[in-house]
C-alpha cells in the first residue's frame, strides 16, 4: 500500500491532499518544520531519524519505519548545522553556568552534613527463620573535634 501511495505523491508538492486519501492518518502532527535530528530520534527513534537525514530534498520519499509504523517523507528543506557566535548563547551559557555551580555547592553541603553523622544498624538476626517483633535501628551522636555533633 505505502509503494502505491508513494507512487501517486511522486512528483507532487509537500501540502498535496492526495497523502490524506492513499495514506492512514497519523496520530501526532503531520508537519516537523525546522526540526533538528535529534527532536526526530526523540520522537520517531533513531533510525527513523538518521534515516530522514539521508533523504534528499524537495521530494517524497519512503518507506521509512519508526516505532509508530512505516512513513512516507517530504523533506522540504535542510538547514545546516553552525556553531553560535557567543553573543547569541550568552545567556544561556550563564544560566548553565548557575546551575552546576548551585548543584555543586548542594552537593558539598549535604557531603558535609552527612559527615557529621554516623548511622549504626543492628546486625541480622542469626534465624532468619524466627520473625522478630519489630526492626531497631540506632542513630548514635557523639561530639566531633570541632565541637558539633557527629
Amino acid at each position: 500500500m505505502l509503494q502505491k501511495a508513494l507512487a501517486q505523491l511522486t512528483g507532487q508538492p509537500e501540502d498535496v491532499k492526495l497523502g490524506e486519501s492513499v495514506t492512514d492518518p497519523f496520530m501526532f502532527q503531520d508537519y516537523y518544520r525546522d526540526q533538528a535530528p535529534d527532536y526526530l530520534a526523540k520522537e520517531f527513534g533513531r533510525q527513523f531519524a538518521q534515516a530522514v537525514q539521508k533523504l534528499p530534498s524537495g521530494s517524497w520519499q519512503g518507506p521509512i519505519e519508526s516505532g509508530f509504523g512505516w512513513h512516507l517523507v517530504f523533506v522540504d528543506t535542510v538547514i545546516p548545522g553552525r556553531v553560535p557566535d557567543f553573543e547569541e548563547i550568552e545567556s544561556d551559557v550563564k544560566t548553565a553556568w548557575l546551575a552546576a555551580q548551585k548543584a555543586l555547592a548542594w552537593d558539598k553541603t549535604y557531603k558535609e552534613m552527612r559527615a557529621k553523622y554516623t548511622v549504626l544498624l543492628p546486625a541480622p538476626p542469626a534465624d532468619t527463620n524466627k520473625a522478630s517483633g519489630s526492626a531497631n535501628a540506632r542513630v548514635a551522636a557523639s561530639k566531633s573535634p570541632e565541637g558539633g555533633t557527629q
